[in-house]
């Protein structure tokens, strides 16, 4: 079953709140930043910065994103076509790259940053 709506801001909120303070804490942070980053972005239209919690995986200096429910989100779409900057903390640390989304031919939708030096 694929989700077909807005998911709404104030659930939205309330759920990378949460996952942003589970990645500061003192016991679950190291585990849970395993898996999970908040990544850093300018809107493509607003010019506005926006933070956003995600699950990534991490092979040397390629962060890979799979992003769910993509009809319902909008962050990736700055990344369409040739890509864009991004920020992820990664390792306790910001780090820099150029991130660049692509959908596949069933809909799901992946972002690949490569990070800088």
């Amino acid at each position: 079953m694929r989700y077909r709506g807005p998911l709404p801001k104030r659930m939205v909120g309330r759920v990378n709140t949460c996952v942003s303070t589970l990645r500061s804490s003192p016991r679950w942070g190291r585990i849970v930043s395993r898996h999970l980053t908040i990544v850093t972005y300018t809107g493509r239209r607003s010019g506005q910065t926006f933070n956003t919690p995600v699950a990534y995986q991490r092979v040397a200096d390629t962060v890979t994103i799979g992003v769910q429910f993509p009809e319902a989100k909008m962050w990736w779409r700055n990344f369409l076509g040739t890509g864009g900057p991004i920020s992820l903390h990664l390792d306790g640390t910001d780090q820099t790259g150029h991130a660049v989304a692509r959908i596949d031919e069933k809909g799901r939708v992946t972002v690949t940053v490569r990070l800088s030096d």
